[in-house]
């Protein structure tokens, strides 16, 4: 590891500032019908606020719980969706990752097919996912966790997994690094059975 490489590790950085969580993610929209549709009706998220945008009150602001209390929210006017996906560059978002439940990844899956929804399936070896886009093309990946990990402890389990992956010589995480860092760590998981899939890497 050359002196210009980062330590990975889940220990708290010497900085003047610790975050505590994340409290929302807000991305602008199209038009409310169609935000609705596609994040309450679909995806099964509340719609827990609606009110106006409170830097721009020709704009609506609506607030959807993503499933454990973290919220996403849209700036919404008179904009008709487009389905194109967004321009990437710096300052952009690439993607979105949501948890979904992995008792309900086949069903969830179906339900996509359901709706005529495009999407890719990958097993990216600590995780496996679904991609897809909402009706701005916008990208989401839609992940399951392949071993239950405690939330607070989410962040050692990968510090602990990178440096495994890394002492093994193997290009990215997977499946056996989460488990031996698991164990190593002493935290108690159960595994979940997925369908097999490719893992979409290019490395």
């Amino acid at each position: 590891m050359t002196d210009d490489t980062p330590d990975v590790t889940a220990d708290l950085p010497d900085s003047p500032i610790h975050t505590t969580g994340t409290d929302h993610i807000t991305l602008i929209g199209s038009n409310e019908e169609d935000t609705i549709t596609f994040y309450r009706d679909l995806l099964g998220m509340p719609l827990v606020l609606r009110q106006p945008n409170l830097d721009d009150p020709s704009s609506t602001h609506l607030f959807f719980d993503t499933g454990d209390g973290r919220i996403i929210t849209f700036f919404v006017g008179d904009r008709p969706s487009n389905q194109q996906p967004p321009r990437a560059g710096v300052g952009g978002v690439h993607h979105l990752s949501l948890s979904i439940d992995p008792e309900r990844f086949v069903e969830i899956r179906e339900a996509l097919d359901d709706a005529d929804r495009q999407y890719n399936e990958f097993d990216r070896g600590i995780f496996h996912s679904l991609y897809t886009r909402d009706h701005n093309g916008f990208l989401l990946e839609l992940s399951t966790d392949k071993f239950s990990i405690p939330d607070e402890r989410k962040g050692e389990v990968l510090a602990t997994a990178q440096r495994i992956r890394e002492e093994a010589g193997a290009d990215f995480a997977r499946e056996a690094d989460m488990e031996a860092a698991l164990n190593e760590l002493d935290i108690a998981y159960d595994t979940v059975e997925l369908p097999d899939a490719p893992s979409g890497s290019k490395l």
